[in-house]
């Protein structure tokens, strides 16, 4: 269990290779529209966010490519489709705001995570995000390393003491 904002949450699935690939400017967490087969995935821990994004069409937003895996216990004659397009659920106000961002800037919105929250209610934590270069993408990895070597060396040192 993580903390966030003083609420206990259950992470459900993380999308890592956003942080890698893009510099994430804001960040909000909306609801997201699924069906009774979806949320029994997402309390089994059968979720990639792996290469999904975010839309907003006729000032809507859906969540594009998100993989719900269906479990075999479900309904058969019930099986939407696992990479179906499911609704956000976001305030008019952010979506005209992000919007007006996206079509001005060269931007995207990914998702960062899905979680369940204080009230288990399942959440999605989305950004607004620029696409990094790929000498940025290098920077990151090297700054990565340098990170992993230092912590490395404090542990020998504490070591030897």
């Amino acid at each position: 269990m993580q903390s966030r904002k003083n609420n206990v949450y259950k992470l459900i699935n993380k999308h890592k290779k956003a942080y890698f690939d893009y510099e994430i400017l804001e960040t909000l967490e909306v609801g997201i529209v699924l069906v009774g087969s979806e949320v029994k995935a997402a309390r089994a821990l059968r979720v990639n966010l792996k290469d999904s994004f975010v839309r907003i069409i006729k000032g809507e937003a859906f969540l594009f490519n998100a993989h719900f895996s269906m479990l075999t216990n479900t309904n058969a004659h019930f099986r939407p489709d696992e990479r179906r397009v499911r609704k956000l659920l976001i305030h008019r106000r952010q979506i005209d705001k992000w919007f007006g961002k996206l079509t001005t800037q060269a931007l995207a919105i990914v998702p960062l995570s899905i979680y369940f929250n204080h009230k288990n209610i399942i959440k999605l934590e989305v950004a607004l995000a620029r696409g990094k270069k790929l000498y940025d993408k290098r920077e990151s990895l090297k700054q990565k390393e340098l990170k992993k070597e230092a912590q490395s060396s404090m542990k020998n040192i504490m070591r030897g003491l």
